[in-house]
């Protein structure tokens, strides 16, 4: 079973009001609130990061690493994902991100859309080949991948079982500066630069391989000032993107399923209308497709909490910036090669949203569960600290609850009993 231990979405108690904004927007129903504090089940959490966003009180941050880890290693690549691009303004030539994050103190770049040219290439080749169960769920953004796995499990077997492109990227980009350098791996220091926390959170416990070869992960809001700062001084930029089109529109929501030139294909974006998407697909309600990419955040990856700029700014950005480029530059080989990019361990089910191992209890229990609901307001005014009443008669039943913590149900009570008239 996969290891939901790590988590880079974290609280902070004493900035918490208990406004209940989070648990309304919780898209598995993760959070509650006790005692006035949100509480976030941490079994349940994919670190999408949408309570980050919600949250007036920024009492919901993400845990990343600081630049200064730099310095614990002897040769230090940069892997920065796409969606960096699109926080500049009047970006005509990647060259210029890539030279100031060299000048920042990386001693190496190693762009992560080389590498989602490569998955393209290589589910190219896998649908054509007639080896994927369609449709293919796209398996590139971490939250959808533990999202199926957690509430979704009948569609498991539709996940794309290839590594994504960040994975691939640190795993190829370490073998290449040891190469390079002679310097031993454990002593190269691979960064990703990323727009949200569910890649922190997949550094840590990688979807589809038993090894992250990610050595720390930074915020692109966090590098943005000192990275614009030294772009700023760049006249003439060093000759270093290996990306085209198709990598760069990744960052974009629909650039990877554009990608496989196919025209049966879905790209959604957002938590309501992926979730949306996939209850259609579980109840079987959405037919004639071979490719569905789904990404959690607005825009997809350029709509990451950890962005600076407007997802929709840096979108249209990225369209402008596609202008400039060559088509593709990186292509999978042999079949060798493309099995370098298969997954080494399979998405499991979670079982993290069972009532019980016991089917007999489970029955039990879910038979209360319906008849607590049916008793409560159907409001979900989300008032109890639960996000629905129908999840508050879940946490009554399992006894993390009490039933008049709905403020009806004890308005009620209080006047059975004479309190209230």
């Amino acid at each position: 079973m996969m290891n939901y231990s790590y988590h880079s979405v974290t609280l902070d108690e004493k900035l918490c009001k208990g406004c209940t904004n989070c648990i309304k927007r919780c898209p598995t129903q993760a959070i509650r609130v006790r005692e006035g504090k949100a509480r976030i089940i941490s079994e349940r959490c994919t670190d999408c990061g949408e309570c980050i966003r919600v949250c007036p009180h920024r009492a919901k941050r993400a845990i990343f690493d600081s630049f200064d880890r730099l310095g614990d290693f002897a040769h230090t690549v940069a892997l920065p994902a796409p969606a960096l691009y699109g926080q500049f303004n009047n970006l005509s030539d990647i060259d210029y991100v890539l030279t100031g994050l060299l000048d920042m103190g990386f001693d190496e770049i190693f762009e992560v859309s080389k590498c989602a040219e490569l998955i393209s290439d290589a589910t190219r080749k896998l649908m054509k080949a007639g080896k994927l169960k369609t449709p293919v769920i796209s398996s590139a953004c971490p939250v959808i991948a533990r999202m199926i796995s957690v509430r979704f499990p009948d569609l498991i077997e539709n996940v794309l079982p290839l590594i994504s492109p960040m994975h691939s990227a640190a795993k190829l980009a370490k073998a290449r500066a040891h190469e390079r350098t002679g310097i031993a791996e454990d002593q190269i220091g691979v960064f990703f630069i990323s727009p949200c926390p569910a890649k922190v959170t997949d550094s840590k416990n990688p979807i589809g391989t038993e090894r992250s070869y990610i050595d720390g992960v930074l915020s692109i809001s966090d590098i943005y000032p000192r990275l614009l700062e030294r772009m700023n001084k760049i006249s003439s930029p060093k000759v270093a993107a290996e990306s085209g089109i198709i990598g760069v529109s990744w960052a974009n929501s629909g650039g990877e399923a554009s990608a496989l030139i196919r025209e049966q294909y879905l790209a959604a974006d957002g938590m309501e209308n992926v979730m949306a998407v996939l209850s259609q697909l579980e109840d079987e309600r959405l037919t004639g497709l071979d490719f569905i990419e789904l990404n959690a955040c607005p825009g997809g990856c350029v709509g990451g909490v950890l962005t600076v700029e407007n997802p929709f700014v840096a979108k249209a950005r990225i369209q402008k910036l596609r202008k400039y480029l060559p088509v593709s530059l990186n292509h999978v080989g042999e079949e060798d090669e493309l099995a370098a990019f298969s997954w080494d361990r399979p998405l499991e089910y979670a079982g993290v949203m069972k009532l019980s191992d016991d089917i007999g209890d489970a029955m039990r229990m879910m038979t209360e569960i319906d008849e607590l609901t049916g008793k409560l307001p159907d409001l979900d005014c989300g008032s109890c600290g639960a996000p629905s009443c129908r999840t508050h008669a879940e946490d009554v039943v399992t006894g993390q609850a009490k039933l008049n913590d709905c403020i009806f149900i004890l308005r009620e009570q209080m006047g059975a009993a004479g309190g209230v008239e």
